[in-house]
């Protein structure tokens, strides 16, 4: 069963616009660290906190939050693949959805991304607090932070294209910085792996930021992931 969360700070105490918000991950804990941030901000509200994925489906079905923080890698993943599928392609146009996020290791996230629903957004687990809750804010805001995908098989091939024309403007260590970006590491830990200083690299990812239109690491992990599959 998954933990339905009554407590906390009263509806007189929050904002008017207020995002319910289901955790589920494997991990109690990463869903307490996930509890801590979002528990002491004003403007989200976490209704229930899961460790399995029946128990995180039983929670959208039954409380229909605004957004779903949901590790990728949880067994039977799959189901909620499914349901959330299902839901987006039943749902009357005016009924409420919910927003599935996956909160993962790029590895597990390049997993989800091609079956997750189109709407579904992805943010890596390196995250920082503060870029975390600003990438959430985004995402309540109506911003999805994965790559778009077409039904349009033209459009899709033109999309590709697009992307690969950008991809070639890129330098070997550019393209490398972006391959260990979509791996989850840090910009210290890039910098130990290729030997070049912070400072090196902040520049690089702005350059590679400039050239691909993307405005943060985790959208470019998510194209890297998108282009090249797999992180390894």
């Amino acid at each position: 069963m998954f933990s339905a969360l009554l407590g906390g700070t009263s509806a007189e105490e929050r904002p008017m616009a207020c995002t319910n918000v289901v955790i589920a991950h494997r991990h109690p804990i990463v869903l307490e660290g996930l509890s801590m941030v979002l528990g002491a901000l004003a403007d989200f509200k976490i209704v229930a906190s899961c460790e399995s994925t029946p128990s995180c489906i039983e929670a959208i079905n039954n409380l229909a939050p605004d957004i779903a923080i949901v590790d990728p890698a949880m067994p039977e993943c799959a189901e909620l693949l499914a349901f959330s599928s299902h839901a987006s392609q039943n749902r009357l146009p005016e009924s409420h959805s919910t927003h599935l996020i996956f909160f993962g290791s790029s590895e597990d996230c390049a997993l989800v991304l091609e079956s997750g629903p189109p709407t579904c957004s992805i943010i890596l687990t390196d995250a920082e607090p503060e870029a975390l809750v600003g990438f959430l804010r985004r995402i309540a805001d109506g911003d999805s932070l994965a790559p778009p995908t077409s039904p349009d098989p033209v459009a899709s091939q033109e999309e590709r294209a697009n992307a690969d024309d950008m991809l070639a403007t890129l330098t070997d260590r550019e393209r490398q910085i972006m391959h260990l970006v979509s791996k989850g590491l840090s910009n210290k830990e890039i910098g130990r792996r290729l030997n070049i200083a912070d400072g090196t690299i902040k520049q690089h990812l702005h350059n590679i930021f400039q050239k691909l239109e993307v405005s943060n690491r985790t959208v470019l992990a998510a194209l890297a992931i998108a282009q090249y599959g797999r992180a390894t």
